[in-house]
């Protein structure tokens, strides 16, 4: 483990752990960064410092469970976004703590509009890019919109997005 943990007051360390048991990661890595950085701490470096406390805590962990990726539940959050969907897109993104991740967004009708629909994890077995193009296809259709996804088999956070895409098409 990180020798920064060392660092913390013990009433620092019992928020951590409780809001790690809890699965409140970025509550947990800010209380760790902002008691720690007048030291010279970093995010990444607090980062680090709750994954160790994920794996030291093991199973006690009350996980948020998955998002779920059927057509029904998509469509019932892309239903109460603030506007129409004009296009599904997935895209990836990425931490210390779950690596590289996949998150399913509605892009809506207005200038820069967007609603997360879920978040698609890696798991073994099952790439988060098959999934979250399983998922986001599956959606794209029901809603009758197009499903974009420009990077599905290599994890690319500056890939390109669709609204790039609609601006370049149209013109400027």
């Amino acid at each position: 483990m990180s020798g920064w943990w060392a660092y913390l007051e013990e009433r620092t360390r019992r928020e951590v752990d409780a809001d790690v048991l809890r699965d409140r990661r970025l509550s947990a890595v800010r209380s760790v960064w902002e008691a720690l950085r007048p030291l010279g701490l970093g995010l990444h470096e607090a980062e680090r410092v709750v994954y160790s406390r994920y794996e030291m805590l093991g199973d006690q962990v009350q996980r948020t469970p998955l998002d779920p990726l059927d057509v029904a539940s998509l469509a019932a959050r892309a239903a109460a976004l603030p506007g129409r969907v004009a296009a599904v897109e997935a895209l990836w993104d990425g931490d210390t703590v779950h690596d590289w991740f996949v998150l399913l967004v509605a892009v809506l009708d207005g200038p820069d509009g967007e609603g997360h629909l879920a978040t698609v994890y890696q798991r073994r077995g099952y790439p988060a890019g098959t999934a979250a193009a399983k998922a986001g296809r599956a959606l794209a259709s029901h809603l009758g919109v197009p499903f974009h996804f420009a990077s599905p088999d290599v994890p690319d956070d500056e890939a390109p997005r669709w609204r790039t895409g609609q601006r370049l098409t149209k013109g400027p």
